[in-house]
């Protein structure tokens, strides 16, 4: 089906769009809960990556929401008094659900469709409590370091699909945010599909159509492993893909290292968006428009150096992750 956008062209150059895999900000064994260390650390990397000239001595939080164990809103107003605009590159930020969310829609059944069903109504509903808590506390973290931060809903904004395939994508106000000097911040979501009433629309899916949209200069992929592995990297003799190519008609293959063995890939029963072979495939998709995509570990020295840009000048050998490009 026809995909209907509706976009004006971005005046500023986008830098980057991240992905923030779940499994790397939330623990996924406890229901809705965010690693904290992990997010503040992944946090302060997008901070030192497009925001050049910041430090953690001197960042100016736009968090002003009341702390725990305070009585009263901390107020910061005096700490911008005759401060600079902050001198920042552009990127947009799409997270994934982890412990939110996908319990929720597994149980459910929201991505099979079926809102006629109380279950399925609910569990929609209870879907979207899910991921938006989860969607505020991401933002609330970077606006921690800085960064200034603004939480983006792809139903609220319109987006749809019809038998899970996107058809409506309204992206403007992502562009007016981006053109504003704001950094979207987007998830995973319960949305309409005219066929089957509703669905979930993964992260990764997001990704693929911002990219096509908005031509980032690269999209960095932060997982909680180093990357893509030939099987599950839980299992004994697991081997890092270093780098794939994708084709012309969009298929892939490994260039680095020679495998012997076919890849093994394996989807968590709770993960209604795909899990491993929905994010190679996007990817794939989006290294054919030309775009270089980087999938490492987050919080580490590897998301610093392909957030940072320089990967696109080669890959160097002691840097570990999976590097997706376009073989021309």
């Amino acid at each position: 089906m026809e995909q209907k956008n509706k976009t004006v062209s971005p005046t500023k150059r986008l830098r980057c769009i991240v992905k923030l895999g779940g499994a790397a900000i939330t623990c996924k064994n406890k229901l809705e809960t965010i690693d904290e260390e992990n997010l503040k650390e992944v946090s302060s990397h997008l901070r030192q990556a497009f925001v050049p000239d910041s430090t953690s001595a001197n960042v100016l939080g736009m968090d002003w929401s009341k702390r725990q164990g305070q009585s009263e809103a901390p107020s910061f107003i005096n700490d911008f008094s005759d401060q600079p605009v902050a001198d920042s590159e552009s990127f947009v930020v799409v997270h994934g659900a982890g412990s939110f969310g996908h319990f929720q829609a597994s149980k459910s059944g929201v991505h099979k469709g079926g809102l006629s069903r109380p279950l399925v109504k609910a569990g929609f509903v209870a879907t979207r409590i899910s991921v938006t808590s989860l969607n505020l506390e991401i933002v609330k973290a970077l606006a921690r370091e800085g960064i200034p931060s603004i939480g983006m809903s792809p139903f609220s904004c319109g987006w749809s699909t019809c038998q899970r395939n996107m058809t409506e994508a309204d992206i403007s106000m992502v562009i007016k945010a981006i053109d504003t000097g704001f950094v979207p911040v987007l998830h995973g979501d319960a949305v309409l599909d005219t066929l089957q009433e509703c669905t979930i629309l993964s992260g990764d899916v997001i990704i693929r159509h911002l990219a096509a949209e908005l031509k980032p200069e690269f999209v960095v992929f932060l997982t909680d492993v180093l990357g893509v592995y030939d099987r599950p990297p839980v299992e004994s003799g697991a081997v890092l893909i270093r780098e794939i190519a994708v084709h012309e008609d969009g298929s892939w293959s490994v260039v680095k290292p020679k495998l012997e063995d076919t890849i093994e890939f394996t989807v968590a029963s709770h993960d209604t968006t795909g899990g491993m072979v929905t994010k190679i495939t996007e990817a794939a998709m989006i290294a054919k428009l030309g775009i270089d995509v980087y999938i490492t570990k987050a919080g580490t020295d590897h998301s610093v150096k392909a957030l940072s840009g320089i990967l696109k000048g080669g890959i160097p050998d002691d840097w570990l992750g999976t590097a997706i490009r376009y073989m021309r």
